[in-house]
């Protein structure tokens, strides 16, 4: 096990700063509010509520043409669909946009939404609804452990990307292609000093266009 997670951590190390994003926005699942998850992802800055919460950009989230025909390219796309380079491509340009980390955990093994974190989901459900983010495209990405091969990994953190849309679909009629799911398995651990730790079993949310930039 101890080689597994030196494994982890290099892994880490290596692929930091191009393939973080949201990491440093984390709201603790029994914390997070409708109007906190707005905050965050709107495309104009507003100061953060809570000292676990901050937001992203300054401004509104500005997508070049480039960016608005890739945005397009994933949109409606299924998970296992992404190749590798568009999930790097994804988490290159997710970055910089407006994002929230939430700790929206998952049972182990499993990509059942854990008990404790459906608050956290209903109130992202909420939020994406709300005028303010209504039409925007957005980027549900799901995270694992370490426990597990690097390809179980992968699988598991699509099935609770998946989980997370099929919810927000579901629930709050939240359009199925205005939601990116992506997976990045054990390959970014939240915390990769406790690689089997439960905070490493998440999801982030990012708002990679908003309705009004989507179309340029």
């Amino acid at each position: 096990m101890s080689k597994r997670n030196l494994t982890a951590i290099l892994s880490i190390a290596t692929i930091s700063a191009a393939l973080s994003f949201g990491m440093a926005n984390a709201v603790a699942a029994d914390d997070v509010t409708e109007d906190q998850i707005v905050r965050a992802l709107a495309p104009s800055a507003k100061k953060p509520l809570t000292r676990g919460l901050s937001v992203g950009p300054p401004a509104e989230p500005v997508i070049s043409a480039e960016e608005g025909r890739f945005v397009q390219k994933i949109r409606g796309r299924s998970t296992r669909s992404l190749s590798a380079t568009e999930r790097e491509e994804i988490a290159t340009l997710a970055k910089d946009k407006p994002n929230i980390d939430l700790e929206i955990t998952f049972d182990y093994n499993s990509a059942e939404i854990s008990a404790k974190s459906l608050p956290s989901v209903q109130a992202l459900g909420k939020a994406l609804t709300n005028p303010d983010l209504k039409g925007s495209t957005f980027v549900v990405a799901g995270h694992t452990d370490a426990a597990g091969s690097e390809a179980y990994n992968q699988d598991l953190s699509e099935r609770r990307a998946d989980s997370i849309k099929r919810y927000l679909t579901d629930k709050y009629g939240v359009a199925a292609a205005d939601l990116v799911t992506v997976g990045y398995g054990e390959s970014k651990l939240k915390d990769p000093g406790q690689p089997l730790a439960e905070v490493n079993r998440r999801v982030q949310v990012v708002n990679m266009a908003n309705k009004t930039t989507a179309s340029r």
